[in-house]
């Protein structure tokens, strides 16, 4: 699931659009209240309708949350994904007075066109002159206490697309938790999970915590960023088990089964809507030899090595913007290719092992290494008994049934802080 770069706001919207406290307040979290798929096109099509209706996201909502923001010091987490219509949420406060004085930007950057973990410099918006803070400089994950002393709230708007391997919520989650070291107010401006019609997958072993796995939540956890924040806060998973001073802007018009089509590429390698409902399965790929597409038109829609045997479908990951050391880069892989199936089969279907299961089983036959040295499969799994039941022979069905007890324990423990109906 960190980067800028020189570009005037208009020409960035021009080119996402080609590519793709000490003390902290206890009291409650504020809450202010008042279907389409994509087809295989590389680029996303805007689509908003739920029901006849028209999804409004919470940073268009200006009327609800410049109000709060007024006489404030602001701080954004934003990114490409941030865009109200053809406007960024940015402008939109600068326009109704609110003092925006940092930017933080995710991985992927401010600008979104960086590689994955690759490391991004803090900077300034060429447009604004507002300072850019990375939280993914390859230094700290957290802002600076110069940084934090000179602002009274953080407000996030961006686009998540609801794994838990994904960062950004990871990365709103350590400024929840800076909120809560500095004293400071918290908002999100919540938008809808693409990936929030269903909760799959194994809940997170603490003791595998990283930079792909900050909560106790299951891989597709089916929330949006806005409900994640309210369960964080609720469930004691702060710094100190302390509650941050919190308000959701909600969207309208939402349920949990709405085909939320996102009109602008949350990161590089997710350029269309099949990319991110292939995601749950397929970036666990990340951890292994095998080649998920990265460097080819089918990031996270065909997977494939070298040396696998038996397999028609060929394609060689080479050097691009978005993968610039792709997995296998410039060797001719061969595998299987994902990028015609049927959007509605692919989310019916949940999380599907068959695909990591294959790899792994031809690869491992020929004594070919499958598993990355570190221990990134695990991270990302979440938890050691996935690969050891690989290892084990057994199938993905058998594998995947070892956490539906788990899931619906999780799915209970969410309902209270679910903003839109399930």
């Amino acid at each position: 699931m960190a980067k800028i770069y020189l570009l005037t706001l208009v020409a960035w919207l021009s080119l996402t659009s080609m590519t793709t406290l000490n003390s902290c307040s206890t009291s409650a979290n504020r809450t202010v209240v008042a279907d389409a798929s994509l087809n295989n096109a590389q680029k996303p099509e805007a689509s908003s309708v739920a029901n006849g209706r028209e999804v409004v996201l919470g940073a268009a909502r200006t009327g609800e949350y410049v109000p709060l923001l007024k006489g404030k010091r602001v701080a954004l987490l934003s990114n490409q994904t941030g865009m109200v219509g053809d406007k960024h949420t940015l402008d939109l406060m600068l326009e109704n007075g609110v003092n925006v004085v940092t930017i933080f930007s995710p991985e992927h950057g401010f600008r979104g066109k960086a590689d994955a973990g690759e490391h991004v410099s803090s900077s300034v918006d060429e447009k604004t002159g507002i300072p850019i803070a990375s939280l993914y400089d390859g230094k700290s994950p957290m802002p600076s206490k110069q940084v934090m002393d000179s602002i009274d709230i953080i407000v996030t708007d961006i686009q998540d697309v609801g794994l838990r391997f994904y960062t950004y919520y990871v990365t709103m989650i350590n400024l929840m938790d800076a909120a809560v070291t500095y004293g400071k107010q918290f908002m999100v401006l919540d938008r809808p999970n693409p990936n929030g019609m269903y909760v799959d997958g194994p809940i997170l072993d603490m003791t595998l915590k990283s930079g792909v796995g900050r909560l106790p939540i299951p891989t597709v956890h089916g929330m949006t960023l806005g409900e994640l924040a309210k369960m964080a806060n609720g469930e004691g998973w702060l710094k100190d088990k302390r509650k941050c001073d919190l308000t959701v802007i909600p969207c309208q018009n939402y349920t949990h089964r709405t085909r939320y089509t996102l009109p602008i590429a949350p990161s590089p390698n997710l350029p269309n809507m099949l990319s991110i409902y292939l995601y749950p399965s397929m970036c666990y790929f990340e951890g292994t030899t095998v080649s998920l597409g990265r460097g080819t038109d089918w990031p996270f829609q065909v997977y494939g090595h070298p040396d696998m045997t038996g397999y028609a479908f060929e394609f060689t990951p080479t050097s691009r913007p978005g993968a610039k050391t792709p997995t296998q880069m410039d060797k001719l892989c061969h595998g299987v290719d994902l990028h015609n199936l049927d959007a509605e089969e692919v989310i019916a279907r949940g999380i599907n092992l068959e695909y990591v299961i294959d790899a792994y089983r031809n690869l491992t036959k020929n004594g070919h290494q499958f598993f990355l040295k570190s221990n990134f499969f695990d991270l990302l799994m979440g938890t050691t008994r996935v690969r050891e039941m690989m290892a084990e022979g057994k199938g993905a069905d058998e594998i995947r049934a070892s956490w539906q007890a788990d899931v619906e324990l999780f799915k209970a423990q969410r309902r209270p802080y679910l903003l839109y109906e399930e």
